[in-house]
């Protein structure tokens, strides 16, 4: 179909339990998607997944599913450290490409990623799927449009022990493979870098969403009885000032949320577990009319939203509000800058962070 009823064809590589929780739902609920196609080496995985979904066309070659000329776009949904090798054969193949997060540990890989994808012409969208969340799109939009001048923002993101408990109950146990690819080296072995690029990495786009580039941090790491704390002081471009809170694994609910003061106003904000799939309460006060703002946010599916967005994105040029590489690689900038100030007992300018990796 064309025009403005189009639907841009879909392909999802990797069938483990981020693309059955959120991306093959996403795309069957998208209104603009087609999901065209799915692609894992593991041969049973895929057969269960294609019977469940019914894609249009299943590989075990991600380069023939490359090859396919009417595959338009692609999202990333395998281990964290194949995202950007296969991403760059997706670009490479002239695909569009949404990615998940975190989009790398080094600045080097996010480099390489960008010249190719500007070479190319595609567009490629970081799977921080909480911009999508209807409200922290409408905290965003509120600072933006209503709140002045910034003064500051906290930020604070605690997974729990019980995350597991309660998600457990609301989720399908996902389908598991034997023969599934995974990493050489098992990402959890270390769990500090572990913690820093599965959890950190949304409370630096959040922050960076939110308040803008971040300019330097002072970080301290706190690690007992197998809790992991981090506190950062945050300098942004604009000059707020800002604290930010990661902690993994704090006893007691989820709890994550943000507080931004301004020149006109402020907001407020409490953010749930997105496997509740239930939009952050927020509440936006605008000095001027002494009155609080609160959306409803009805729609809690952040991952089809982003989805939604990326495909408007491609097929009808709206702007693109999703994480760019560039704001990808700010975020990788971001944690190595966490990791460089713990070390050395003193502040760190991301601008000063050239090349690394975590």
């Amino acid at each position: 179909m064309e025009g403005k009823n189009r639907k841009l064809k879909v392909g999802v590589l990797g069938c483990g339990p981020i693309a059955q929780f959120a991306h093959f739902e996403s795309c069957q609920k998208a209104k603009n998607v087609i999901l065209y196609a799915i692609c894992d080496r593991a041969e049973d995985l895929l057969e269960r997944m294609a019977a469940i979904w019914r894609p249009e066309k299943t590989y075990r070659n991600y380069q023939r599913m490359l090859g396919d000329p009417d595959l338009e776009a692609m999202i990333i949904a395998t281990a964290d450290p194949f995202h950007v090798p296969l991403a760059l054969l997706a670009i490479q193949a002239g695909k569009h490409v949404l990615v998940e997060k975190p989009l790398s540990h080094s600045i080097e890989e996010c480099l390489a990623l960008q010249a190719e994808a500007s070479a190319r012409g595609v567009h490629v969208q970081v799977g921080h799927m909480k911009r999508f969340d209807a409200g922290i799109a409408y905290a965003q939009d509120f600072i933006q449009q209503q709140i002045g001048d910034l003064l500051a923002l906290k930020a604070w993101y605690g997974d729990n022990t019980h995350r597991y408990t309660m998600t457990d109950n609301v989720q399908a146990l996902p389908i598991r493979s034997a023969k599934a690819v995974t990493p050489k080296v098992n990402p959890k072995d270390d769990l500090e870098r572990y913690y820093m690029m599965a959890h950190g990495s949304h409370l630096l786009d959040t922050a960076y969403f939110l308040a803008g580039p971040i300019g330097r941090v002072s970080a301290q790491l706190r690690q007992k009885f197998g809790a992991y704390c981090w506190f950062v002081q945050t300098e942004f471009e604009n000059g707020a000032i800002g604290h930010l809170d990661l902690t993994i694994k704090l006893r007691g609910d989820w709890h994550e949320g943000f507080q931004v003061y301004g020149e006109h106003g402020s907001v407020f904000a409490k953010t749930y577990n997105p496997w509740f799939y239930k939009s952050s309460e927020v509440e936006c006060f605008l000095e001027s009319e002494q009155q609080y703002y609160r959306p409803l946010g009805a729609d809690g599916f952040s991952y089809r939203l982003q989805l939604e967005h990326f495909a408007e994105v491609i097929l009808a040029e709206v702007k693109p509000k999703g994480t760019s590489i560039m704001e990808g690689m700010e975020v990788v900038k971001g944690m190595l800058a966490i990791q460089q100030s713990i070390q050395e007992a003193k502040p760190i300018y991301l601008d000063q962070i050239t090349s690394g990796a975590l």
